[in-house]
């Protein structure tokens, strides 16, 4: 009897040890199903995450070519503003100076012909006055050489006289100066000065018949008035 149940006893543990055996048997099974399914979700996500990783690098080059481009493309704009500015400066400076050397120019060429036009009223007043102070002495020999006698015209004093009185004329007459006609012409004030009236049957009325004094011109401007006697 007690042989009998100890063979029950040990019956029942090797059904428990076998049923604890195979419900460990289907617990490993079911973990490794479990874990070939999570490592296939693994290999899943891990292939979409290299998929995004993959796709994202191109759409950020993209994106950083067509910043860059635009950072390149506003540098450019930028300098060319900075160029077209400093060449507006340049050019503004450029067109300042050459308005005023053109200024410079026009000045100095008003200052030569100014400096000229005195120098050339100096020189005609100081040969006004040179030649004013000359006709006096012209004068002298005229009455001089009226004086001389008919029988002493031919001696050789009188002809040097008048050798030094042509002389003398042709200097003048190589300066420009030249006597005023006057008798036997018309009275014009800017060349005569009337200072008497005389009868003649030789000239019309208005006309020059005397000379009392030679007058002169020095380059078509008058020295001095020819004093004169004009018919009445």
């Amino acid at each position: 009897m007690a042989d009998n149940e100890n063979n029950i006893n040990m019956e029942n543990e090797e059904e428990k040890e076998t049923n604890t055996w195979q419900q460990e048997t289907e617990d490993a099974a079911s973990g490794n199903s479990e874990s070939a399914d999570g490592n296939t979700d693994n290999e899943s996500g891990q292939s979409g995450i290299s998929e995004e990783k993959d796709s994202v690098p191109i759409e950020d080059d993209d994106a950083a070519n067509d910043k860059e481009s635009a950072k390149e493309s506003k540098k450019e704009r930028k300098k060319k503003e900075k160029n077209d500015k400093k060449q507006d400066a340049l050019k503004e400076k450029i067109e300042e100076l050459e308005d005023r050397v053109k200024r410079q120019m026009a000045e100095f060429d008003n200052f030569r012909k100014r400096t000229e036009k005195e120098k050339t009223a100096m020189f005609e007043t100081g040969a006004r006055s040179v030649i004013e102070k000359i006709l006096p002495v012209v004068d002298n020999f005229e009455r001089g050489l009226a004086t001389v006698p008919e029988a002493e015209k031919d001696t050789a004093f009188a002809q040097g006289m008048e050798m030094i009185y042509k002389q003398l004329l042709t200097e003048l007459e190589n300066l420009d100066v030249k006597p005023i006609a006057a008798v036997g012409e018309e009275f014009n004030p800017e060349f005569h000065n009337a200072v008497m009236q005389v009868q003649s049957e030789e000239y019309e009325s208005g006309v020059i018949a005397q000379e009392l004094q030679k007058g002169y011109t020095y380059r078509d401007t008058v020295v001095r008035h020819s004093m004169v006697a004009v018919v009445e």
